[in-house]
């Protein structure tokens, strides 16, 4: 009697202290609470100091929903048609033509060079703190299309859970991705707990002027940086300087930053969330306009990289939705 008072006592606690309650018991989580105790316990071989527990991810289709189309074009093409009556050559240029068509094949095809392009010629000449402004307003009233919900609360609650769970072992956790660093600033901090100063993307040059006689950072009209695919390590080691223990992607895009982190010495850790799940959010890979994984997913075994599968190693997708 007292062992089975025990057992109904210390199983709800049990269960509750699951730190990644949305990811189904299987060989993804397994690998990611093994490595995680490997690298952080002081008398294993593998330890790693607290200093170089750098975790890196990238942020369309790993963190947050990327179908019908990467949120940032969302923001952009917002803004492309506002000024369309006034750039009338964007009619026939790409890849403004594509976005105003909505031709999804072609955007995909320009690639994250392109979103900047766009991103460029529709926000040049705004400072910095003006431009992050318009994308924190925007992004607080912004809803998805076919979820109909905010795209700050179509994040994935399992990241969520990842990302506090190795932040409370000692990482640093970092987003390194292909879209606009001065759109994802503004709000990272409070929907991953990610702070400005760690996140890595692509960048529109900036001027330092004096306008009015206040000192302002003013975006330019060129392309400074485009964090993807090769620039991928080149911007961790820009911006962090520490080859990451952890990397975790979902396309192609993030097979160098995989690679790279992977080839350090020690024990490594590389993930790819594979999109297969058309009920609870989206199936695609190797034929997808956004987010697409073809060469990643072939080689992930050789590479010793972990496929996690949504439909299989997650029980929730999505955060519950706030009641009214």
């Amino acid at each position: 009697m007292r062992i089975l008072t025990f057992l109904l006592l210390w199983l709800p606690l049990a269960v509750a202290a699951d730190p990644l309650a949305s990811w189904n018991d299987g060989e993804a989580k397994q690998a990611i609470i093994e490595f995680v105790a490997t690298v952080t316990e002081p008398d294993s071989p593998d330890f790693v100091p607290k200093a170089e527990r750098v975790a890196v991810f990238d942020n369309d289709g790993t963190l947050w929903v990327e179908q019908p189309f990467y949120t940032q074009l969302a923001f952009v093409l917002e803004r492309l048609r506002e000024l369309t009556d006034d750039h009338p050559d964007w009619r026939k240029e790409q890849p403004f033509k594509a976005a105003l068509e909505g031709d999804k094949a072609a955007l995909g095809e320009a690639g994250m060079e392109g979103l900047m392009q766009l991103l460029m010629a529709t926000h040049a000449g705004l400072s910095s703190s003006e431009f992050a402004d318009i994308a924190a307003d925007w992004i607080a009233t912004a809803r998805h299309s076919r979820f109909e919900r905010p795209y700050t609360e179509l994040v994935y609650q399992p990241m969520l859970e990842l990302l506090a769970y190795l932040r409370e072992h000692g990482f640093k956790t970092y987003i390194v991705s292909g879209g606009g660093i001065a759109f994802m600033r503004p709000w990272t901090e409070r929907v991953y707990g990610i702070p400005p100063e760690q996140v890595v993307g692509s960048q529109i040059a900036l001027d330092y002027k004096l306008v009015d006689g206040e000192p302002t950072l003013v975006r330019k009209p060129e392309i400074a940086f485009i964090d993807d695919k090769a620039g991928k390590p080149v911007g961790i080691q820009r911006h962090i300087g520490r080859r990451p223990i952890l990397a975790f992607g979902n396309s192609d895009g993030d097979y160098q930053m995989l690679e790279w982190t992977s080839a350090g010495p020690g024990r490594r850790l590389g993930l790819i969330l594979h999109h297969d799940d058309a009920e609870r959010e989206y199936a695609y890979d190797r034929d997808s306009h956004a987010g697409r994984l073809d060469k990643a997913l072939d080689d992930a075994e050789t590479q010793g990289w972990t496929v996690v599968s949504m439909e299989r190693d997650w029980a929730n997708v999505f955060p519950a939705a706030p009641q009214d």
